[in-house]
């Protein structure tokens, strides 16, 4: 089902409606959906470069507006909507290790690593923020910062590099947004309990 997924998504960046599935796909990524906006971001910023900063923003808005949908759900309709959700794409155990003894700053860095990196999927994050009842204002400039930055650097990559620079997109960015993502871990960790004691 992923793989099909994938390819109907793949599939839209040659349509005219290619920027409106972005915004689409960007909303429903940070709440239900399963499959990334990368996977139609990247070739309409291949196909278009000089709207690549236009698609930026047009994806950060609508994933940061997904996102709060996500908060909503996990705020106000958790178990008739939002575990259905993670049920369904099989994410509610991961979703029940995080809840479990989750802390306030906790999910303020999983907002942030989910946001860059994917790491936990994003939209698990965004209802356990809603459950958790995260500041909704603080949640909104996390998932600016998050979403933003990851968007416009695959912008700035993609007008600086082109073509050149896809396949080290989709095969390396991951690892180098997990890589800023344990390094923003490790900050809070030596901030929070060694300089902070």
């Amino acid at each position: 089902m992923l793989r099909k997924l994938y390819d109907w998504t793949m599939s839209l960046a040659g349509r005219k409606s290619a920027e409106i599935w972005l915004a689409v796909i960007a909303f429903v990524e940070s709440s239900i959906f399963l499959v990334p906006a990368d996977v139609l971001f990247l070739p309409m910023s291949l196909a278009k470069p000089e709207r690549a900063w236009r698609y930026a923003l047009t994806a950060t808005v609508a994933s940061v507006l997904g996102g709060i949908a996500g908060w909503a759900l996990g705020y106000y309709a958790f178990e008739a909507i939002a575990k259905p959700i993670l049920v369904f794409y099989g994410k509610l155990d991961a979703f029940n290790q995080m809840s479990a003894g989750v802390t306030y700053q906790t999910i303020m860095l999983l907002l942030v690593t989910s946001g860059l990196a994917h790491l936990p999927p994003i939209k698990v994050v965004t209802i356990l923020s809603g459950v958790a009842h995260v500041d909704l204002g603080l949640f909104i400039i996390s998932a600016i910062v998050a979403r933003g930055a990851r968007f416009f650097f695959l912008a700035f990559l993609l007008r600086r590099y082109g073509e050149s620079i896809r396949h080290f997109i989709e095969k390396r960015l991951g690892q180098i947004t997990m890589a800023v993502a344990a390094v923003l871990i490790l900050v809070y960790i030596l901030f929070h309990y060694v300089l902070a004691h």
